[in-house]
C-alpha cells in the first residue's frame, strides 16, 4: 500500500493511467470483501439455524458453541476485509498511511479514555465466550442493569447479546450490564406440579392415582423424549385452611421442561376430574373478598 501512495504522487489522479495502475487493486479488495462477507452470513445464518434446531444431548451443544465461534470469527473477518478495502482506497488517492496511523493511535488512546463502557462490554463478552457460560441457540435468563430478559439466544459477540424474548421481542442487551446469567439449556431441568384438593380427600388414593397414570404416560411424548427418570409424587408438601398440596416433580431435559410441566398439568387434572377428585374452593370458607360482609 505505501507503494501506490509513492506512485500515487507521480501520476494525474483519474488519468487513464492511474485507474489502470490502482484501480485493478482496489477492486479485487473491494470483490474479495463482498464475497467473504456474503459467504460469513451465510454460514453465520446456517449454523445459527441448526443450532436452534438441536436438542439437549452432546451433539446439539457441540453444535450451539459451534454457531457461537463461527459467528464470531465470521465478524472479525468482515471487520478485516472491509479494513483492507478502506486502506486500499486511502492508498488509493496517495494518502501516506504512516502518519494516518499514528494519528489514528493517538485518536483511539483518547477515545478509549471516553469508551470505558465499550471496553467493558468486550472484556465481559470475551469472558462469557471463553467461561462458555451459553451460546446460540441456548435458552436463557439474563438479569441486566435494566430488569430480566429471558429467551433464546440468537446472536453473541463480544459487544452485545441477542436474545429471542418468548413474545417475539428481540432484545439486544451489552455484555457488559449482565450481572447473572441462567442457562436453563444445561444439564437437566425439573418439572414441578403443584395439585390442590380438599382437606377431606384421601391423599393416599390421589397419589396412587397420579402414579398409575404416568406409568402409562412415560412412553408417550412429550415425556418419552422429555424425561430424564420417572416422575415423582411426593405426597402432602403443604397445607392450608381449605387444601392439601400434593406435589409432582420429574427430571427432565432442560429445554423439554415447560412441556413436559405443561402435559403432566393437563393430565392429572383430567384424571382427576374424571375420578371425581374435589378440588377446593377459591377461597376459604365465609364470604368472598370484596363483598363488604364483615
Amino acid at each position: 500500500m505505501t507503494d501506490f501512495a509513492a506512485a500515487a504522487g507521480n501520476l494525474k489522479l483519474f488519468s487513464g493511467e492511474w485507474w489502470l495502475r490502482f484501480a485493478v487493486g482496489v477492486g479485487v479488495a473491494l470483490l474479495i470483501a463482498i464475497i467473504a462477507s456474503w459467504v460469513v452470513h451465510h454460514y453465520v445464518r446456517r449454523y445459527r439455524r441448526r443450532a436452534s434446531a438441536s436438542g439437549d444431548d452432546p451433539a446439539g451443544r457441540r453444535r450451539r458453541r459451534l454457531a457461537t465461534a463461527v459467528g464470531l470469527a465470521g465478524g472479525l473477518i468482515i471487520v478485516i476485509a472491509w479494513s483492507i478495502v478502506v486502506l486500499s482506497l486511502v492508498s488509493f488517492f496517495g494518502v501516506a498511511l504512516g502518519p494516518l496511523i499514528a494519528s489514528a493511535g493517538i485518536a483511539g488512546l483518547a477515545i478509549g479514555f471516553g469508551a470505558q463502557q465499550l471496553v467493558a462490554d468486550t472484556i465481559s463478552g470475551l469472558f462469557l465466550v471463553l467461561e462458555g457460560q451459553f451460546d446460540v441457540g441456548d435458552t436463557v435468563q439474563l438479569e441486566t442493569d435494566g430488569g430480566v430478559i429471558s429467551g433464546t439466544v440468537e446472536r453473541l459477540s463480544l459487544r452485545a447479546t441477542a436474545v429471542r424474548e418468548f413474545d417475539g421481542t428481540l432484545s439486544t442487551v451489552a455484555n457488559g450490564l449482565i450481572q447473572i446469567t441462567r442457562n436453563k439449556t444445561r444439564g437437566w431441568g425439573r418439572a414441578i406440579v403443584d395439585l390442590r384438593i380438599a382437606l377431606d380427600e384421601d391423599a393416599d388414593r390421589v397419589r396412587d392415582l397420579i402414579e398409575a397414570l404416568l406409568r402409562d404416560l412415560v412412553a408417550v411424548e412429550p415425556y418419552a423424549s422429555g424425561l430424564r427418570e420417572q416422575p415423582k409424587v411426593l405426597g402432602v408438601t403443604q397445607l392450608t385452611e381449605n387444601a392439601q398440596v400434593i406435589r409432582v416433580t420429574a427430571e427432565t431435559e432442560p429445554s423439554k421442561r415447560v412441556d413436559v410441566e405443561r402435559a403432566m398439568r393437563q393430565a392429572i387434572a383430567a384424571k382427576l376430574n374424571a375420578e371425581g377428585i374435589r378440588r377446593p374452593p377459591p377461597y376459604p370458607p365465609g364470604p368472598a373478598p370484596g363483598s363488604g360482609i364483615a
